[in-house]
């Protein structure tokens, strides 16, 4: 079967560039091992949270998604309260940016789902589901995907969507530098006692980054990124200990938490691709990129590179071949500068906040508090997470 593009992957990344292309003249294959989870029952709530910036919603309202997200349950964040290991503290508002909101707080899941039900609908799709990658063969003018139900597909892009273990990426030969943080991301959802004003916490302690995310009503999301033998010691608490921990970790400042969704953990990496474009190949979000989940900005990443990819691909003329690598380079470097900005501040800062040394300990405070102080450059630090 003869396409133009052939999608690997349909996760956030993945589904999004699949319906930011429905409008193109590009025959699509969406090819994906398996559907999304039902829909969570009414009570139910995703222990995968993502803070979605306005550009990724700007992005997300242009290919049709976030509108019939249900609005009961998105949560505007107004504030974010950061606080070192000292006395060391920074504070954004929406307010004083000039702006609605600083990010919105969104379940996985749902903008997963919602994703999938646009691209199944999707009149220039074909989605090949549950389907297994097992071949690819790089010809002059086509590349051949071959299916392990023996069908093969023919396209001129073959793009991978397919996670931070990307198996298009390792069969194309594309280099991927790993660091392994020795560090795991503890999710977790929970009732508070006290409202949370639409305020998002960020703790750099020393036993980790601690973030709490408010969801709709009093209800908090957190991620605690950890050393690997303290997530081990909070996974194994029993469910009142392990909402004491929370609570007291967080200065009791939402008062008692009451557990909604078990914990889990995923381990944390800093992965960079030099090169994220090869003749008839491009990577998207995870296979193209991972970053410490500290600054919230992963799925952004992912959401953007399928925006820029789409746009590089509306651009070409009709008598472009859109998987000739020179065409594809647009894409490359329109994606560089942020992903290298946003590796390297969240790498620096995981290893600025992680040696406990007194004299560290007073300059990286300090620093907060210079920053806090400075109303120019903390709005320019806003504008541009805003993007």
């Amino acid at each position: 079967m003869r396409f133009d593009i052939i999608i690997v992957g349909a996760g956030l990344a993945g589904a999004s560039l699949a319906a930011a292309l429905k409008s193109s003249r590009f025959r699509v294959a969406l090819v994906e091992g398996r559907p999304p989870a039902p829909a969570p029952a009414p009570a139910g709530w995703d222990s995968r949270i993502y803070a979605i910036s306005p550009a990724s919603t700007g992005f997300l309202q242009e290919i049709g998604a976030w509108q019939h997200l249900d609005a009961n349950r998105l949560t505007p964040v107004y504030d974010m309260a950061i606080r070192g290991d000292g006395d060391g503290r920074l504070d954004f508002s929406a307010y004083d940016s000039g702006v609605d909101q600083l990010a919105w707080i969104v379940e996985s899941g749902l903008m997963q789902r919602e994703l999938w039900e646009t691209v199944r609908r999707q009149g220039n799709l074909t989605l090949f589901c549950p389907a297994q990658p097992q071949r690819i063969e790089m010809r002059g003018d086509a590349v051949l995907l071959g299916l392990t139900s023996g069908e093969t597909l023919e396209a001129r892009l073959l793009v991978g969507a397919d996670g931070a273990d990307s198996w298009v990426r390792a069969q194309a030969g594309l280099q991927a530098d790993t660091l392994l943080y020795g560090e795991m991301g503890v999710v977790a959802n929970f009732e508070c006692g006290k409202p949370h004003h639409n305020t998002a916490f960020q703790w750099f302690r020393n036993d980790g980054v601690l973030a709490w995310l408010p969801m709709p009503g009093n209800r908090l999301s957190v991620v605690w990124s950890t050393p690997e033998a303290h997530a081990g010691e909070l996974l194994g608490l029993d469910e009142a200990a392990f909402c004491s921990r929370i609570a007291d970790a967080g200065g009791g400042r939402l008062g008692a938490l009451k557990l909604l969704t078990p914990p889990a953990a995923f381990p944390l990496r800093l992965m960079r691709v030099p090169r994220i474009v090869a003749p008839r190949l491009a990577l998207v979000g995870d296979a193209a990129h991972a970053i410490h989940p500290l600054s919230g900005h992963g799925i952004n990443l992912g959401f953007l590179d399928a925006r820029e990819l789409a746009q590089a691909l509306f651009a070409l003329p009709e008598y472009r071949d859109c998987g000739d690598e020179r065409a594809l380079r647009r894409y490359q470097r329109a994606r560089a500068e942020e992903v290298a900005l946003l590796q390297w501040t969240t790498h620096g800062l995981q290893r600025l906040f992680r040696p406990q040394h007194p004299a560290l300990s007073a300059i990286r405070n300090l620093g907060l508090n210079l920053t806090d102080s400075l109303p120019v450059v903390r709005n320019v630090l806003v504008r541009y997470a805003l993007g």
